[in-house]
């Protein structure tokens, strides 16, 4: 299951495929874009060949807002240290970011935190927000207070997290309106480096909110999952950030700074997120000092975003439902995650039977609160 770096990669044609799949990507998005109605998207645009300062200005304020210095951050490096001390019951750190409202933090999210808690119940959750290191925010993670989980949110300190790294000078050309942000919401893009420089500074384990978890972390050590490979020579194509696991102070890590300060691009749908890791990762496929491994698809990307859809289903014939039991046999037996791809699953229903209806029903530690709207009763399921 595991397949370490130098000997399962040719950097020749990683690279190519990269180059020519996130081209193909950014020109797909740009129509995309077009037809989609969003709150946090402007439009996609030419910026080489239309100019509207009024609309960049307008982004850049935006951008203010969200870099906002608030009372929270003030102590945030005594605030995580208290949280994650030693002599605590902290057996494993986690870390998710949350740069949306908080009225927005729903049911999808509260069952990722759910199946993090069930294979790790001594493990220190703690979310990197504005919006939940609040009243509010206090109230909606309260159940897992309640039941003696230990999470936290708490609001970014972006000076102290991207203090003596590449990030440093990046961000402060950004506060100074140097730097676009970009038509991509800064939030998403954030959300990229704050995760690097979440485990950079502190080390530990990252989860997009996305992630169901299946079993413990606890045997992975340094290691970032491929998204997609190529059959043919078994060599991964794609690498996803959504979770990654790294101690402290891992150099892998700071490249990834680096790449983003250097090459950031607000224009380009995951440039500076799984293209990005993928692209450090691929030049220094040959540097073995770097300690790392990086894990095959079924490790935590089981289904690719294109199929996250046949995870909702119930079974629709015999032979479906043959399937869906050989399928969810092989996840229990492979995957240490389930990436639910939000952006793309979040409005399919869970049906009854469905390989996510069972893993849902076997993820919960907070009575019935994984249940989600339209989601089947636990007496509905298939034995």
């Amino acid at each position: 299951m595991f397949s370490s770096l130098p000997s399962s990669t040719k950097l020749p044609s990683a690279v190519q495929h990269l180059v020519q799949e996130e081209s193909s990507s950014v020109k797909m998005n740009s129509h995309l874009s077009l037809l989609r109605k969003n709150q946090n998207l402007v439009m996609s645009t030419n910026r080489t060949t239309i100019y509207r300062p009024r609309r960049t200005k307008r982004r850049q304020r935006r951008a203010l807002e969200i870099l906002g210095y608030s009372e929270g951050a003030k102590q945030f490096e005594a605030r995580v240290i208290k949280f994650f001390k030693p002599d605590s019951s902290c057996k494993s750190r986690f870390f998710m970011t949350w740069i949306s409202s908080v009225q927005s933090f729903g049911d999808r999210e509260m069952f990722s935190i759910e199946s993090l808690f069930r294979s790790h119940p001594n493990g220190c959750l703690l979310i990197v927000s504005n919006s939940m290191d609040s009243r509010n925010g206090i109230r909606i993670l309260r159940p897992f207070l309640q039941k003696g989980f230990k999470v936290t949110a708490i609001s970014p300190d972006f000076n102290f997290l991207f203090k003596h790294t590449a990030a440093q000078a990046w961000y402060n050309q950004l506060k100074r309106g140097n730097i676009n942000p970009g038509e991509i919401p800064l939030g998403q893009n954030l959300s990229n480096l704050l995760r690097i420089c979440l485990l950079y500074k502190f080390g530990g384990i990252y989860l997009d909110t996305d992630i169901i978890v299946l079993k413990s972390f606890d045997e992975l050590k340094n290691v970032i999952g491929a998204q997609t490979i190529d059959l043919a020579t078994g060599n991964w194509t794609r690498l996803n950030n959504a979770v990654m696991i790294f101690d402290k102070g891992h150099p892998l890590l700071l490249k990834f700074i680096e790449e983003f300060s250097q090459t950031f691009d607000g224009n380009k749908w995951g440039h500076n997120g799984p293209y990005l890791v993928s692209r450090v990762v691929a030049r220094l496929s040959g540097d073995i000092g770097l300690n790392f491994t990086v894990l095959p698809p079924m490790a935590f990307y089981p289904v690719d975003w294109s199929k996250i859809g046949s995870f909702f289903q119930g079974p629709k014939s015999l032979n479906h439902s043959k399937w869906l039991v050989a399928k969810l046999r092989q996840i229990r037996a492979q995957s240490f995650a389930i990436h639910l791809w939000n952006k793309q699953s979040r409005k399919i229903k869970v049906e009854k039977g469905s390989i996510i209806q069972h893993i849902m029903l076997s993820s919960c530690v907070i009575r019935d609160s994984c249940l989600l709207p339209g989601f089947p009763s636990k007496n509905e399921g298939i034995r």
